[in-house]
């Protein structure tokens, strides 16, 4: 048995282009991740300042990935990323004239930060509906797993790149090169077949999105598995807390900065390798409620480790489990909505999963400023085991989901 399944790969050209243009994107995203948030600490020095970038992305992301989702169950997909990747590839342009004219304006600074997640939560709904479109449906969980091992490859290489690109040409490289990621975006999606949403198309307005979110209320699968990314990533998501522990642990060097985000995507790539063994499970509710526990446990450990190598240690486990615990998630979702209700759907899982790491970075930043890192790390891991506890409890429709 592969640990691996590769067979998306070969069984779809289009999907395999598709694949290469993400695993280009996701690096160039990496860039202007650490960028940010290091150009951010460098203006402010303030652990709030630096969750308040989340804070943006979220409402952001929010309030343009609802429009995403309707228009995503209305209009051709493909035309709908296309738009929504050259808004993106405007923000990451204005981004590196920003840091080359030197402003030093963090407000300017939140401002295309803002642009830039309105991008990504416009054409995200419609992106994640590819993968089930493309590929037949007992594919669609290896297909789900690839695209994650694309981002996982590209959080392992990715941020200590973007620390050796910081510290040797600036903030303004990392930008550059993400403009580039973009380009290649643009001409991979640019080679897929329509892509109408099947049956009748909704029109896009407030109703739409009010049908969405009643679908998922009363669909308790995709109600756990949506609530499950909440509770992970709101109460514990560590990091908006990676820049001052790397000025406590390792003296805020920025090529260690990068090393926090490497050892998360060290455990998150290495579960991406086999995840095969994670495709093929029967029971992915079960697979997806033990990972997210385990993430929380582990984030928990990283708060109270004294050494910087366990601490480390720590954060490569939690990696893991959130890979696992992405992959099941996200296939779970896209076989439990018809595909008239894939646009919505996929835009409050993209709002949850994007946003909620967003909202976790700033509650941290709030925690930590009241107490200590460490109190804020371990804090936010043990409460988030607890409600992964609670939803494994109360949903057994969840748990049995793919029993056949």
């Amino acid at each position: 048995m592969r640990l691996l399944d590769t067979r998306p790969l070969r069984a779809s050209p289009a999907f395999r282009r598709l694949w290469w243009a993400g695993v280009i994107s996701a690096l160039g995203g990496q860039f202007t991740v650490v960028a940010v948030l290091f150009q951010m600490w460098q203006l402010t020095a303030s652990p709030v300042a630096v969750g308040a970038v989340g804070l943006v992305q979220a409402l952001s992301m929010t309030a343009v990935g609802l429009i995403g989702g309707t228009l995503a169950d209305a209009l051709d997909r493909r035309t709908l990323v296309l738009t929504a990747t050259a808004v993106q590839l405007s923000a990451v342009v204005l981004l590196a004239v920003h840091g080359l004219t030197d402003l030093r304006s963090q407000w300017v600074l939140l401002g295309l930060v803002a642009l830039n997640a309105a991008g990504s939560g416009l054409g995200a709904p419609a992106r994640r509906t590819f993968v089930p479109r493309l590929l037949p449906t007992d594919l669609v969980r290896a297909g789900v797993a690839l695209v994650n091992l694309s981002f996982q490859v590209a959080m392992l290489l990715g941020p200590a790149l973007a620390g050796l690109l910081v510290a040797r040409w600036g903030v303004s490289a990392c930008y550059l090169l993400d403009a580039v990621a973009f380009t290649a975006v643009l001409h991979g999606v640019a080679r897929l077949p329509s892509m109408r949403p099947d049956g009748q198309a909704t029109r896009p307005g407030p109703r739409a999105i009010w049908h969405g979110w009643r679908f998922i209320a009363a669909t308790p699968v995709l109600r756990g598995a949506l609530l499950t990314d909440v509770l992970a990533t709101v109460l514990a998501m560590p990091v908006g807390l990676f820049p001052l522990i790397n000025d406590q642990r390792f003296g805020g060097d920025p090529r260690t900065l990068g090393l926090l985000f490497t050892a998360v995507a060290v455990g998150g790539i290495t579960a991406g390798a086999a995840s095969g063994t994670i495709t093929r499970a029967s029971t992915p509710g079960v697979v997806m409620l033990a990972a997210a526990a385990v993430w929380g446990l582990a984030l928990a450990g990283f708060g109270l480790v004294p050494s910087p190598w366990a601490a480390l240690a720590c954060l490569a486990v939690a990696g893991a489990a959130d890979t696992t615990s992405v992959i099941t998630r996200a296939a779970i979702v896209q076989l439990a909505t018809p595909d008239s209700h894939r646009g919505r759907v996929s835009a409050v899982e993209h709002i949850v999963g994007a946003s909620g790491p967003e909202l976790g970075n700033f509650r941290a930043g709030l925690i930590a400023e009241a107490t200590t890192a460490a109190i804020a790390a371990c804090a936010g891991g043990l409460l988030c085991a607890a409600g992964i506890a609670w939803v494994a409890l109360r949903n057994p429709e969840l748990r049995r989901f793919g029993e056949t």
